[in-house]
């Protein structure tokens, strides 16, 4: 089986996320793709970000109905810092004939050489990122990707998508300021926020 898997903090998860979780899937001619939340990323100090339930609940509404959408909670379960070497090292053996195909935005590819492991990483999945009419072919994406290529031996796909510009920073101002946010984010979402209260203050 060919497995995607999305990771995020999703906070919130929107249409975004997901148009890409579907061109990843035709375009990669995937079986299912995995949406899988971040817990405490070591990138981020957790300030400020949303509690990992809500975000999960959140992602669980937006992917029910689609039947090749699945959601993990493994990265929300795990203590401490998450960490995507840990992630696909744990994915491996739930899923062992599995080929993991990780996708992610252009601008993440230069970050990946200061993960933890990349190694792990890229001998683990392929690599399928994003890129969008204005990124691609560009220069930067390709050096970056031949350079990784070279030194990791990684498998690294170029998954072009629609120019879509929507941010769950953009999302969370919105409702801050009491601004709609029907058709960025699914139905089913947008009434969670609003039962929720989120995003209406600083604290979560």
């Amino acid at each position: 089986m060919k497995t995607g898997i999305l990771g995020g903090t999703f906070d919130p998860i929107h249409i975004g996320h997901l148009l890409l979780a579907e061109a990843a899937y035709e375009a990669a001619g995937l079986d299912r793709v995995i949406l899988l939340p971040t817990g405490r990323s070591y990138f981020k100090d957790g300030t400020g970000v949303t509690d990992a339930g809500r975000r999960l609940a959140m992602v669980r509404l937006a992917a029910q109905g689609n039947r090749h959408l699945e959601v993990l909670d493994i990265e929300v379960r795990r203590p401490g810092k998450t960490y995507t070497s840990d992630t696909l090292q744990e994915l491996s053996k739930c899923f062992p004939e599995d080929e993991l195909f990780y996708i992610i935005g252009a601008d993440t590819l230069p970050q990946m050489e200061r993960w933890h492991q990349p190694e792990i990483v890229f001998q683990l999945a392929r690599i399928l990122v994003e890129t969008r009419s204005d990124e691609a072919g560009s220069g930067e994406v390709e050096i970056t990707a031949r350079s990784l290529r070279e030194k990791y031996g990684a498998d690294i796909r170029m998954l072009p998508v629609r120019n879509i510009e929507i941010s769950s920073t953009e999302i969370r101002s919105r409702v801050r300021e009491g601004r709609s946010i029907r058709y960025l984010v699914p139905r089913d979402v947008e009434d969670y926020i609003e039962e929720q209260g989120l995003y209406l203050a600083k604290t979560m």
